[in-house]
């Protein structure tokens, strides 16, 4: 779309278009800015409760009125209570543009306004602002005001004004001058500010309505500039902590001419440094970017990627006029004139610190299109929330293994002084895109994959062939191997083996390897797995039309059992077990005419009353399972049994594996909590009154070692555990969820089951369940070179060593991540290599071996480490860590020990890494600096804050489901995607741009969804069109809407169509099926959706982002001195 083109209907807001890079978005309303920079994060600056912003004193900054009135003559202030309402629908508008709470700094600009004059045009880069004639009328003020968006050049997709998207780059090396308006400079009219803790960063800005704005981009890098290196710095961070403070009322209106503006003049072209300002400052200066930049900094504290830029120090005493600086403006004392009065304290505008959302679509635009080629060592990837495409050639794709960071310290010490935990996120069996390559299978036959005769690490690329290709130096422990003489090959003239591209193994960095007998339990070959069904028939499960349900899915079910790529059909044999206080075993063998039950009334000791007939293939006995499906509701029709068991049900499954000498999973669907006599029996020990205090612990541990010790037994057996819960009360799922979870299995549950509403979600979950892939009875071990090795392991499965993590099951959506320490030093030469091999059983019964290598750089300046890191797998593996800490732990203790470890991270860097600032900024690296937004997800999360309406057996849950999730899993359930569904453009296949999760940023004409993993949230504001009621729910108004609806109605209509067609997009990328839950504004759900809007104070006591992130830096500031 060309830049001044009209902007086209659809979305009425400007979101950004995807596709077009570097060009300024159409405005709210439509109206194009042609070649304005954008805003960091848009226009927004409504208030955050808690900060207190005084009444301007007279003579003190002006700025352009914010409420809904025209601009005052004589700079009269407006009262407080005005709102800025938009040109859409209604007032209150809640994104964008806000109502009148923080002072409106005016841009710098080089001439005084004069009201009614004709906009000069600009000969300089450096400004953007030109005052045009005031707007004739109210609504044209709030059209404008509502487009307005203002910051540095745009280099990468721009943001949509006002909605807080689109970091860019600035262009300067100093403070720029282009027109942020954001930093304004205190002149000396107004006094020096005192450096004090209610001093905040200040606000931004949208430019004065009216204005026009000259159709030239700024050079994405200005000639002889040289990029600062890498950090990024945000403002001050120190407020009151204040809550409840009264709105501070608008300021007045635009200055008359002659007037002080504050700011630095524009004559200053923005690529040029100014000197550092002579003071220190308690405001906070951005750090310089590191995305990409590097070079020497300039004198001053350079400008950041994401962050606006203070004009020179702005928040220091001001200085007399500058070296490289023209004179104020026409009309305005210099600086160095007389002190006036001190000017009001800000507060930290959302829009000024890093955006996730920006971040995000950084990352998209600038990594999304290029595949991602492995060949280079220590290559960081794109983000999780990045779609791109893996090129293996040598190390495994992130797809299977992520880490903390890419460049690892050479020495213990250097580790300990940063704090940043050495960690890797492996999903052995990652599901890739169709157009990715599966691992190759490699069969040396008989002899097997070829070791490393003393680490027995597997043949892979790093491995050193030597002596013309007759032995290899390990590349993991340097011995050298002979090289079987089948496997031998020459050399060519580098030293690499002239089959390298013939063999996966030794160009590609992840392959499989088939398993030889050796590798085989009691060294024989495995038979394929099997699957049991085993369901609870108590009263509860009947009553509900659970047992129907699940009888009816199974019969269409058992056809799509997994198999192996050209398989006629499945190898995997099923069996059927019901249960209440006692257990019926069924034997459907084919040559039967009906299926006969045999009930085990003695669970005390646990027996499988028949061999023959219980595990079956399901094309020989169709028949008879679809007649024993039929039958097993009507059997228990009328039961009056309560009572359910719940060990002997697994210790069942335990013994027909045994018996029938394979590996396999048990499916259970359970009720209730098992109260009746029988082993593993348990009491209802729920007691919210152990929250907050030592023995909160205990909530999180299971209430008897029995189920440990059966754990253990079924991890033996390679008997994996999946459980479908469906309770009305406490059921213990911290004891319940053991088995399953230390067996590799997956834990579901859907509370207060309903069939009309739950019915959708529990049959999709348990069809990917049964379908996905899974390997059985796996040993994963991780190799690493000399100098580092795993030391901790998070995930769910069993360890009965301290290297090798065992698992009944493991299936494509688990991941273990693993923790590494220094054993030796590093070198910067040899790097580091991470091996990671996982034996498993696949569904056809075949022994295999996967093999994933990685190859990591070493460092031995702290600055490559900060440089190389991951931020969402550094979460990943935080929040694991915390959550195992729950377990022995009380829950402040471990939440101070995040916040602990964070803030010595990021001094760390701020002490070795970033250039020298005042104390009164908060510096954070570029790939660091969603850190502590992230962090805050972590420390709000139920787990460790939980709400009042949260359940033991929900954090327990949530605890479990953690502990084994990929790095996109915790990204989206830590940081919820909210979506303006109201802006989607229902002619494109592609989603609406994200906006940040704030209360402030919902507009009540929009309809917006929220999606973290586990739930779906449609929010409908109360002024939402009519029109858009009927073409979405197909009622005719918003009281109609109903919120039982678990889907939305399918009508033929493109809004209905589009939005549907996003749900389904967002299913598709997430291993659960999601709930569906329709929140209406001022409804009583709304408590729940609000508790995802992860960027504001939460009710349990959460803190909103801007006061963690002040939080933190005070904790930094400590730590540093």
């Amino acid at each position: 779309m060309s830049v001044n083109q009209q902007a086209h209907a659809g979305p009425p807001y400007g979101q950004p278009q995807p596709g077009y890079q570097g060009f300024q978005q159409p405005a709210y309303g439509g109206q194009s800015l042609p070649g304005a920079p954008q805003s960091q994060y848009g226009a927004y600056n409504g208030p955050v409760p808690g900060y207190q912003q005084p009444v301007p004193p007279p003579g003190s900054l002006r700025a352009p009125p914010t409420s809904g009135a025209p601009p005052p003559a004589s700079g009269a202030s407006h009262p407080s209570g005005h709102v800025a309402y938009s040109q859409f629908e209604h007032g209150d508008v809640q994104n964008g543009i806000p109502a009148s709470a923080a002072p409106m700094q005016r841009p710098p600009v080089s001439q005084p306004f004069l009201p009614g004059s004709a906009p000069t045009p600009v000969s300089q880069i450096s400004t953007f602002q030109q005052y045009g004639p005031p707007p004739g009328s109210v609504q044209q003020l709030r059209n404008h005001m509502a487009g307005m968006t203002i910051g540095s050049t745009a280099a990468s997709a721009p943001p949509p004004a006002g909605l807080g998207y689109a970091s860019v780059p600035p262009v300067s090396g100093s403070v720029s001058a282009t027109g942020s308006g954001l930093y304004t400079p205190y002149s000396a009219s107004q006094g020096a500010p005192v450096p004090s803790v209610s001093q905040a960063l200040p606000v931004a800005q949208p430019p004065f309505p009216g204005q026009t704005i000259p159709a030239q981009r700024l050079p994405a890098q200005v000639p002889g500039f040289t990029p600062p290196p890498p950090s990024t710095g945000v403002g001050p961070s120190s407020y009151p902590p204040t809550t409840g403070a009264p709105r501070p009322p608008a300021m007045p209106g635009p200055p008359l001419p002659g007037q002080t503006v504050a700011g630095p003049p524009s004559s200053q072209p923005n690529h040029v440094s100014s000197p550092p300002p002579p003071s220190t400052m308690a405001g906070l200066h951005p750090g310089p970017p590191m995305g990409g930049l590097h070079g020497p900094p300039p004198p001053t504290h350079p400008p950041q990627p994401g962050y606006q830029m203070q004009q020179n120090g702005s928040f220091g005493q001001m200085r007399g006029p500058q070296p490289n600086y023209g004179g104020a403006y026409p009309g305005a004392p210099n600086y160095g004139s007389p002190p006036g009065p001190p000017p009001p304290p800000k507060r930290l505008d959302p829009d000024s610190i890093p955006s996730p959302i920006q971040v995000i679509e950084d990352d998209r635009n600038n990594r999304g299109s290029e595949p991602f080629v492995t060949g280079v060592r220590g290559q960081v990837p794109p983000l999780v929330t990045t779609n791109f495409l893996v090129k293996d050639q040598g190390n495994a794709s992130p797809r299977y293994i992520r880490c903390t960071s890419y460049n690892i310290p050479c020495t213990s010490d250097m580790a300990k002084q940063s704090q940043v935990p050495l960690a890797a996120v492996i999903k052995p069996l990652a599901t890739l895109p169709p157009e990715e390559t599966l691992p190759y299978l490699v069969d040396h036959g008989e002899s097997g994959p070829v070791r490393c005769n003393r680490c027995k690490a597997y043949m892979c690329p790093f491995m050193q062939f030597i002596e013309g290709g007759r032995r290899f130096q390990c590349c993991f422990c340097s011995c050298v191997t002979e090289v079987p003489p089948h496997y031998f090959q020459h050399l060519d003239h580098t030293g690499k083996r002239v089959d390298f591209y013939d063999r996966p193994e030794l160009s590609l960095g992840s392959y499989e390897f088939l398993a030889t007998v050796d590798y085989c339990k009691n060294n024989k070959f495995p038979s394929p797995p099997a699957f049991i069904f085993m369901i609870d028939v108590s009263y509860n499960a009947v009553k509900s039309g659970l047992v129907r349900l699940i009888c009816e899915e199974l019969k269409s079910l058992l056809d799509y059992l997994p198999r192996e790529g050209n398989m006629e059909e499945s190898a995997i044999r099923v069996g059927f077990v019901t249960y209440n206080k006692v257990l019926h075993f069924y034997n459907v063998k084919s040559s039967l005419a009906q299926p006969q039950m045999m009930v085990v009334s003695d669970v005390a000791d646990m027996f499988v009353p028949l061999l023959d007939g219980f595990l079956v293939n399901v094309n020989e006995s169709r028949t008879v399972i679809a007649s024993l499906l039929d039958q097993i509701p009507e059997m228990f029709a009328d039961t009056r049994e309560t009572e359910t068991v719940f060990a002997p049900v697994i210790q069942a499954g335990l013994e027909a594996l045994k018996a029938a000498e394979c590996a396999g999973k048990l499916f259970i669907f359970h009720t209730s909590l098992p109260i009746a006599e029988a082993p593993g029996k348990l009491k209802n020990r729920d007691d919210r009154k152990l929250i907050n205090t030592d023995k909160e612990k205990t909530l999180f541990q299971p209430q008897t070692s029995f189920y440990n010790n059966l754990a253990k037994d079924c991890v033996a057996q390679g008997c994996c555990v999946d459980l479908f819960l469906f309770p009305n009360q406490y059921l213990d799922v911290a004891t319940l969820g053991v088995v399953p979870y230390q067996t590799g299995g997956s834990i579901y549950k859907y509370a207060y089951f309903q069939l009309e509403t739950d019915q959708y979600r529990f049959l999709n979950d348990l069809r990917r369940d049964v379908q996905k892939e899974v390997g059985f009875d796996a040993v994963m071990r991780v190799r690493t070179s000399t100098g580092i090795r795993a030391t901790d392991f998070f995930g769910a499965f069993y360890m009965s060593n301290t290297t090798d993590v065992e698992m009944a099951g493991l299936d494509c959506d688990k991941t273990i991540t693993v923790e590494f320490k220094h054993d030796d030093k590093l070198s910067e030469d040899s790097g580091a290599l991470l091996q990671c091999a996982l034996l498993y059983t696949s569904c056809a019964g075949q022994r295999r071996l996967r093999i994933h290598n990685l190859s990591l750089n070493c460092c031995t300046q702290l600055a490559d480490l900060y440089r190389n890191c991951e931020t969402d797998t550094l979460i990943n593996y935080l929040a694991k860590y915390a959550y195992r800490g729950v377990l022995s732990s009380p829950v402040k203790t471990v939440r101070d020990a995040l916040i602990n470890q964070c803030a010595q991270i990021l001094a760390c860097y701020r002490k070795n890494c970033a250039s020298p600032s005042s104390a009164g900024q908060l510096i954070l690296p570029e790939c660091m600096k969603l850190l502590p937004v992230y962090l805050n997800c972590v420390l709000k999360s139920d787990v460790l804050q939980p709400g009042p309406e949260v359940t033991t057996d929900d954090r327990a849950y949530i605890r479990q489901l953690v502990t084994s999730m990929d790095v996109a899993e915790t990204n989206v359930f830590f940081y919820p995607r909210l979506l303006p569904l109201t802006k989607a453009d229902v002619d494109s296949d592609s989603l609406p741009a994200a906006i940040r999760n704030s209360e402030e940023r919902l507009s009540k004409g929009d309809i917006y969804l929220l999606e973290n993993g586990l739930n779906i949230f449609v929010w409908v504001g109360v002024n939402v069109q009519q029109s858009l009621i009927q073409n979405l729910f197909g009622v005719s108004s918003f009281s109609q809407i109903s919120n039982a609806l678990s889907t939305l109605p399918v009508l033929e209509n493109p809004f209905s169509k589009k939005v549907r067609s996003v749900v389904d997009m967002l299913q598709g990328q997430r291993s659960r099926y999601m709930k569906l839950i329709i929140v209406k504004q001022e409804d009583k759900l709304e408590m729940l959706f609000k508790h995802f809007l992860v960027e504001d104070k939460s009710l349990s006591g959460g803190a909103s982002y801007v006061d963690f992130l002040c939080h933190m830096h005070k904790e930094i500031r400590q730590l540093l001195s």
